[in-house]
């Protein structure tokens, strides 16, 4: 067995590890990064990347960070997966970790988000703290090692792959998924879609900024209300285009105006600052009528779904975000435009584009 992290560990949905394998694929390919999958599972939940000539995976980590991937929920620096004794699992992950060199000051158990992945939590749970006595003794977990984190991510009673994440090129959440209490009063479930959109695109210390009292806002395709009712929490007004009715709850708020009108035809009376839009048609339509929006400058910021097809998904993200960069650049407009294939979507992704000045 190496000694040495030469893969690269992903986390996504189960489902989606054929749409992981091929983005990466894709992207370490135009970097001239050699390589190849060497594991993508149908509704296993992740992705091994493993790089050629047995080198390290730290290259690629870095060069395609977690931020940038569309399909990915995690991303690991790891070992090759090993063999444990039932009756005597800590002797070789503290032995692989002792040659590695590795010291960090967490540890967090994983599994696939997956049935089979969920029953062995209690396993992972049961050997966490005679693990972080073992390590602590050896001096791989310290009081503070630079905020690198150990990932033990179990794929059976007997199998674990053992990985390391750092700062500023991770999820900070357990198993890469960041889980919203839904709120009692929305109108819908996907409000927790525009939610998690949020803590995903937004970084904390500029929602006193760009979430904030008395900005201005569209919904396309707003009805129920679901995503409305983010906008409106955050004491925001709110155009809400839909022919089908909003919830009443809403609407007396005195912040939402309901227009039943298409909203791929709404213009707006005068500049705002979000646009959002969860309307179900076809990718390329959405960004057509998004790149209206952004080519004109009607937003300043623009957070909307494109709807995947079963097939080649990440054929039809690459197409979709290609032709809107080239829009954009041809037209001058600077922006930053992120996708992101988030814990709250089902069958598509979400895209946040932020104008510059």
């Amino acid at each position: 067995m190496s000694r040495l992290p030469n893969e690269w560990l992903l986390y996504c949905r189960a489902g989606f590890e054929n749409d992981l394998a091929a983005e990466i694929s894709d992207r370490a390919a135009a970097l001239g990064e050699q390589g190849d999958v060497a594991m993508a599972e149908a509704n296993s939940g992740f992705v091994r990347w493993q790089a050629a000539d047995n080198e390290p995976a730290n290259r690629i980590h870095r060069a395609l960070p977690l931020h940038s991937l569309v399909f990915a929920r995690q991303s690991l620096v790891a070992f090759a997966p090993i063999l444990l004794d039932r009756e005597d699992r800590l002797s070789a992950i503290a032995g692989l970790v002792a040659d590695s060199g590795w010291n960090f000051d967490s540890v967090y158990h994983e599994t696939p988000d997956t049935n089979e992945g969920k029953r062995l939590g209690r396993l992972a749970k049961s050997l966490s703290r005679p693990l972080e006595s073992t390590l602590k003794r050896a001096g791989a977990l310290r009081r503070k090692a630079g905020g690198r984190r150990l990932h033990l991510f179990w794929l059976a009673g007997d199998q674990v792959q053992v990985a390391m994440s750092f700062p500023g090129n991770r999820s900070d959440h357990a198993g890469g998924v960041l889980r919203l209490r839904h709120p009692s009063d929305a109108p819908s479930r996907s409000t927790l879609k525009l939610e998690e959109a949020w803590h995903t695109f937004v970084p904390k210390d500029a929602w006193a900024t760009r979430l904030t009292d008395g900005m201005q806002a569209v919904d396309l395709g707003a009805a129920p209300g679901g995503w409305t009712y983010q906008l409106v929490r955050r004491g925001m007004f709110v155009y809400a285009i839909d022919n089908g009715p909003m919830d009443k709850a809403l609407m007396a708020t005195g912040q939402v105006e309901h227009l039943r009108e298409d909203g791929f035809v709404w213009e707006p009376p005068y500049r705002l600052d979000w646009l959002v839009c969860d309307i179900v048609d076809k990718p390329m339509r959405v960004i057509d009528m998004v790149e209206r929006w952004l080519v004109k400058r009607w937003c300043r910021e623009a957070i909307f779904n494109l709807k995947l097809p079963m097939k080649r998904r990440w054929a039809e993200v690459k197409r979709c975000l290609t032709r809107l960069e080239t829009a954009l650049a041809d037209q001058h407009v600077s922006a930053t435009i992120t996708c992101r294939h988030l814990y709250h979507d089902r069958e598509e992704v979400t895209v946040h584009v932020h104008l510059g000045d």
